[in-house]
């Protein structure tokens, strides 16, 4: 299962970056004015609309991958926080006895007023 994983972050990794360059390489909607002096026709190699459709495209199943990948990793470090869990690290709980002394020393000191003045306390 660890190969899995491994080849996930691989791909997420490539896809990321793919993402980066395609999202660079588009252009914006204000360079569409160029086109009005000529400039446009050297888009042509992509078909009649230029390459905004293909990277578009492009951009949208990279992304939709990018997002499979992102979940598929979300849900292997879950698996592994389970594992961990499991993992016999200690909890810790507070007992019965120390929870019932604390609030006897409590209650016997709203009694009295005061408490032992002469009891110096615990050290753990």
């Amino acid at each position: 299962m660890d190969w899995v994983e491994t080849l996930v972050v691989v791909i997420h990794v490539v896809i990321a970056v793919a993402l980066v360059g395609l999202v660079l390489i588009q252009q914006g909607k204000g360079a569409n004015a160029g086109a009005a002096f000529g400039g446009g026709a050297s888009q042509t190699v992509f078909g009649s609309e230029g390459s905004s459709s293909f990277l578009v495209r492009a951009t949208t199943l990279l992304a939709i991958v990018f997002f499979v990948t992102s979940f598929s990793l979300a849900v292997f470090a879950k698996q592994r926080a389970e594992v961990a869990g499991e993992a016999g690290i200690p909890v810790v709980q507070e007992s019965r006895s120390d929870a019932g002394q604390a609030e006897g020393e409590s209650a016997n000191e709203g009694e009295t007023g005061r408490g032992d003045e002469n009891k110096l306390p615990e050290l753990e």
